[in-house]
């Protein structure tokens, strides 16, 4: 009987030792301070499209009107960005074009008088962003930066005659600043004429670069 009480006692002994170590254990734990890693933190600035929803700017670069040769062409747009991925667009542009071969090598009459020559173009188009990301210029600098798609509709007066007019193309938009965007075109104008006795489509390749504000 006293054999089994001292069993006891021992058995009582050692559990209160251990919870006395286990005590002690998570006091020491939770008293030890934590290392805390400084980490310097950059200032970024990013450039966004700014709050406002128009951009319009101008734009200037080179029009091949199919056997009228490449001339320099400039106009102005409008856009309006219904969301962060599409927008509406309205452009307005002017170009001269030149002889055609034809005229050149016969020695004839020329087909078209001065005015006739001038080429102006408006038309509404709808544009979505494709890629929209960031382009980096060495390592501390980076802008916001899309590439789009672009078509629409629209008239082209040239020879003296309204043609209408469907264009389609692709562009790359660079934001400068949060207000100034810088543009990279590429259309393709399609209408008809019928200028040497056969009616024709024509596609009239156009490529310029321009600025826009956004407001």
């Amino acid at each position: 009987m006293a054999s089994g009480i001292r069993i006891l006692l021992l058995i009582i002994l050692c559990v209160l030792c251990a919870g006395a170590m286990a005590a002690e254990a998570e006091t020491d734990g939770g008293a030890r301070q934590v290392i805390t890693p400084e980490i310097e933190r950059r200032t970024i600035d990013v450039d966004k499209i700014d709050t406002e929803d128009f951009e319009a700017g101008i734009y200037g670069g080179i029009l091949s009107v199919e056997d009228f040769g490449a001339n320099a062409v400039i106009g102005a747009r409008l856009a309006y960005h219904i969301t962060a991925g599409a927008f509406f667009e309205g452009a307005y542009g002017q170009s001269t074009t030149t002889e055609t071969s034809y005229e050149r090598l016969s020695g004839g009459a020329p087909l078209l008088t001065d005015e006739e020559r001038k080429l102006t173009y408006y038309n509404l188009s709808l544009g979505y962003n494709l890629f929209p990301g960031e382009t980096f210029i060495g390592r501390n600098w980076a802008f916001n930066s899309a590439l789009y798609v672009i078509g629409g509709v629209g008239n082209t007066t040239f020879a003296g005659d309204d043609r209408f007019t469907w264009n389609v193309g692709a562009g790359y938009r660079f934001l400068a600043t949060d207000w100034l965007a810088i543009h990279f075109d590429v259309r393709d104008l399609v209408f008809e004429v019928d200028l040497l006795g056969e009616k024709k489509t024509t596609h009239n390749l156009e490529t310029h670069t321009g600025i826009t504000v956004f407001f």
